[in-house]
Formats: C-alpha cells, sequence, structure tokens
C-alpha cells in the first residue's frame, strides 16, 4: 500500500532544520563526508513540498557508505537496503516519524555521481528561475490530487517535468 501524498505550504523554517540536521550529520561522519546539500523542494525558497528535508551527501565511493551506517543509526536515522534494488547508485537512509517528528531521507552518492549532478542542476535552476519553480508547484498540486493515495505514481508523473529541467539547466549552465 502506497502511503498518501501531502503537500504543505513553503515553510521558512525548512533551511534552518536541514542546517542544523546537517551539523548532527558532519560530526557523526564527517572524516567521510566530501560534499552535503540541501535538495528537494524544501530547498527552493517559496516552493511547497511534502514537509521532507531531503539531503544528499556525497563520499568518494559507496564503499564508504559501510562506515557510516552505524554512526548514522546514532543519530536517530534507518538504513533502508531494500532500496538499492531501485536505486543501486545510492544509499538511502530516513530519520523521523511524521506528523509527529520532523521526516529526512538522505540521500549517500558519490561526488561524481550523475545523481549529484542532476539534483543539483535542478535544484540550482529552480532557484535561479522563480517561474519555473511555480510552474512545477502547480504541477504537484494537480498530481497531488490525481495520485493523493499513490505516492510512487505522483514521483514517476513529475519525471518528465524534471528531465526536461535539467535539461535546460545543462544547456544554460553549459554555455
Amino acid at each position: 500500500m502506497s502511503r498518501q501524498v501531502k503537500l504543505a505550504a513553503y515553510d521558512p523554517q525548512w533551511p534552518t532544520l536541514y542546517e542544523k540536521e546537517k551539523r548532527l550529520i558532519l560530526d557523526a561522519i564527517g572524516r567521510i563526508v566530501v560534499g552535503i546539500e540541501h535538495i528537494g523542494s524544501t530547498a527552493v525558497s517559496g516552493l511547497g513540498a511534502k514537509p521532507i528535508i531531503d539531503i544528499m551527501v556525497a563520499v568518494k565511493s559507496l564503499k564508504d557508505s559501510e562506515k557510516c551506517i552505524e554512526p548514522l543509526q546514532r543519530i536517530g536515522y534507518e538504513y533502508v537496503p531494500e532500496r538499492e534494488t531501485s536505486i543501486p547508485e545510492r544509499r538511502y537512509f530516513r530519520k523521523g516519524k511524521p506528523p509527529k517528528e520532523q521526516h529526512y531521507h538522505l540521500h549517500m552518492v558519490e561526488l561524481k555521481s550523475e545523481f549529484w549532478k542532476r539534483q543539483l542542476l535542478f535544484r540550482n535552476y529552480l532557484r535561479s528561475h522563480p517561474e519555473v519553480a511555480q510552474d512545477y508547484l502547480n504541477l504537484k498540486k494537480r498530481l497531488a490530487i490525481k495520485y493523493r493515495l499513490n505516492r510512487e505514481g505522483y514521483t514517476k508523473a513529475k519525471t518528465a517535468f524534471i528531465e526536461s529541467i535539467v535539461a535546460r539547466a545543462e544547456a544554460e549552465y553549459s554555455g
């Protein structure tokens, strides 16, 4: 059974929540981390989102992630190894139990990975093009109604829009 899709209005506390969590993560595994970024819709000012703080942590090699599991568990993260079947290029952790606790998703990837690059291209493009961020929000609102009880369908339905923005960002930033 899929979880319900619920969007929240932009919360100006999201960047602060990210910064606090970033410090905890770096205290726990900073010697292994080569990059850390706030990604997803909560990282774009004014953009409504599912109220989950997505954090992308870069390591030199995915093998380094093995050294991170226990320290991240000590600060409340649950490692979800079954996700590696569908997303082998990253390691996935989660923290918090909504609605009572703030929820975090941690995506651990290699610094040189396509996932790292694409996430930053998408986030940065939305940050620098508020009209496109608004188009994305409008799409998400429509899809949240259509796929209210199907998170996987909601996520999949956003893919074409996201891919088009990544392509636009690559073209704009490479020139």
